[in-house]
């Protein structure tokens, strides 16, 4: 039964909102669910909570919301510490580097995903998915070093950046569906088939994850009103 005093703001769709969900149940913390209607419309509990950036995901914690997907993932990391093992890491250096490599993922990997499917040309497409390529490689250079030989990047257990990153699979695969080109593969990037194979049957991630079909058909009406959008503004 979920607690009265854990509530999730999100959307199915959104990876951003699935590291919250991931999170909490790594830690084993019951939580409500309330689903916005979005891009359609924001309730007034998501603008009221969020009223910076108005965007999901929000962790409401007892009457204190927590806004941003990486902040609200280390503050479950810190408040439900006798549940599970550590999201991050306890070495300090260890811990920069997870942090390190979990904002690459944020501010130029999951960009340059998003421009593949809703980039404003087909050269603006075809950029990011050259981009996207690189990152693949330079992600399976960085699992080989901090999985340490282990399954997932954060060792025998799923971390900070396994999270971050692995929110981004099901859209991954939407990719690979939509251009019919694999993205991670065994020729080169081995580390990351077997991780992503790891990650997605993994007890915390599996029940949360979308479906992908589910998010091929959202992607397509969602980068149709993108379209729509930008010919308007033209």
């Amino acid at each position: 039964m979920a607690e009265s005093n854990v509530l999730v703001l999100g959307t199915w769709a959104s990876p951003f909102v699935l590291r919250v969900k991931i999170a909490l149940h790594l830690k084993s913390v019951n939580y409500e669910n309330h689903e916005e209607n979005l891009p359609e419309s924001k309730s007034d509990l998501l603008l009221k909570s969020n009223p910076v950036y108005k965007k999901v995901p929000v962790l409401i914690h007892g009457h204190n919301p927590i806004c941003e997907s990486l902040i609200i993932v280390e503050y479950i990391d810190e408040v439900w510490t006798t549940s599970a093992s550590s999201i991050l890491p306890s070495d300090a250096y260890e811990r920069a580097q997870s942090r390190f490599w979990a904002a690459y993922v944020e501010d130029k990997f999951s960009t340059a995903l998003r421009r593949v499917l809703f980039g404003a040309t087909e050269e603006d497409k075809r950029a990011a998915m050259a981009e996207v390529s690189e990152g693949m490689v330079l992600l399976e250079e960085a699992f080989v070093k901090l999985s340490k030989g282990k399954a997932f990047f954060g060792g025998e257990n799923i971390g900070f950046v396994d999270i971050v990153f692995g929110s981004l699979l099901a859209w991954i695969e939407v990719i690979e569906k939509l251009s019919e080109m694999k993205l991670i593969s065994e020729a080169k990037t081995p580390g990351l088939v077997q991780w992503a194979d790891c990650f997605s049957a993994h007890e915390a991630v599996k029940d949360v994850s979308p479906d992908v079909d589910k998010l091929v058909e959202y992607a397509l009406k969602l980068g149709a009103r993108v379209l729509k959008a930008t010919a308007a503004t033209n």
